[in-house]
């Protein structure tokens, strides 16, 4: 019988809250592991922070999913985490590494809430913004106080406003002719792209050696070389304007080859980074106003959906691949019909 007085879930909301429960799943069991071999105690309450935010996310979304009569997603648990596994990240990784995830968070949160309608989601995903704020913001004053957090370069403060002169502003791509120097709003892009890059190699080396399987291991060490490519792109185009480059505190991995994760977690990991690198790439592009660079994003971001793909054709061959929510195949029940 339908209740005509209950708010159903959107296709929006559906989406949303099953993205929700495999991203706080996985990260569950990475905190986790980083939690039992954290011995720093500045740094240790942020990760229980982050640790207890998807453990909270997770006990809501299967209450919820149980009164909506939502099949739970079977995301990511203990089997997907070797706990006697020994030491693979240094405090400080873990500290940059929640850090990154919070502004991933932030971007994701931001989208949920905007795609909401029923106010019990809205409720969720506004403090689950909230939250991620709180997380990214400690984690910043943790780093800072330990003269580890890394700034965007210092830029003279503007005296007086300008207008663009001429369509020569927008041009870049000419060898011949000189570039323009780049704005603030150019830097700031380049600058964060090389950050999410270096912390994507890294990520990729301890998962490549870790992981038990060759194809595994090969496709992490292609992921590296293609964030250790884009951080040289990114890098030049700021040394040329004589702005120093970015350089991550001691993110340290340890030389430990054994299994902390499972493949499946390792590449959906990795498929989350792909697609945070695209929607970055897309951004900065938008806000970019030096052809170069936009042809220079355009172009990268081709090559992370190549290598994307490749990821999602690993993850099928093996049946790792969850799929989403969605609308029934109507011609596909016809026939069957038939």
């Amino acid at each position: 019988m339908v209740n005509e007085n209950k708010i159903y879930l959107t296709s929006a909301e559906i989406g949303s809250l099953w993205t929700s429960y495999m991203n706080d799943s996985m990260s569950k069991c990475v905190l986790g592991f980083m939690l039992k071999h954290l011995k720093d105690t500045d740094i240790k309450p942020a990760i229980e922070y982050a640790y207890n935010l998807a453990s909270s996310h997770l006990d809501f979304l299967n209450s919820l999913f149980d009164q909506e009569q939502y099949a739970v997603p079977n995301g990511f648990t203990e089997n997907d985490v070797n706990m006697e596994a020994p030491w693979l990240f240094s405090d400080i990784f873990c500290l940059t590494y929640v850090n990154h995830m919070a502004r991933v968070g932030m971007l994701a949160y931001s989208g949920f809430v905007a795609m909401s309608t029923r106010e019990d989601i809205s409720n969720f995903f506004t403090e689950g913004l909230i939250d991620t704020s709180t997380l990214f913001n400690q984690t910043n004053k943790i780093a800072l106080s330990k003269g580890i957090l890394a700034k965007h370069p210092y830029l003279e403060v503007p005296k007086k406003t300008d207008f663009v002169e001429g369509k020569q502003y927008y041009s870049g791509l000419n060898p011949f002719t000189n570039k323009r120097p780049l704005n603030a709003v150019e830097i700031s892009h380049l600058y964060m792209n090389v950050m999410t890059n270096a912390m994507g190699v890294m990520l990729a080396l301890s998962f490549a050696q870790t992981s038990p399987t060759k194809e595994i291991q090969d496709y992490m060490l292609r992921g590296k070389d293609i964030a250790n490519k884009h951080i040289k792109i990114f890098s030049e185009i700021l040394l040329d304007n004589d702005i120093p480059t970015p350089r991550l505190p001691d993110v340290a991995v340890s030389n430990s080859t054994t299994q902390t994760f499972s493949d499946k977690l390792l590449m959906f990991h990795m498929s989350l980074l792909s697609a945070t690198g695209t929607g970055n790439y897309a951004t900065a592009a938008a806000a970019s106003q030096r052809n170069d660079l936009v042809i220079n994003y355009e172009r990268l971001s081709l090559e992370i959906g190549l290598y994307a793909k490749t990821g999602a054709d690993i993850m099928i061959k093996h049946h790792w691949l969850e799929q989403p929510p969605g609308t029934k195949d109507r011609n596909k029940l016809t026939r069957k019909k038939t």
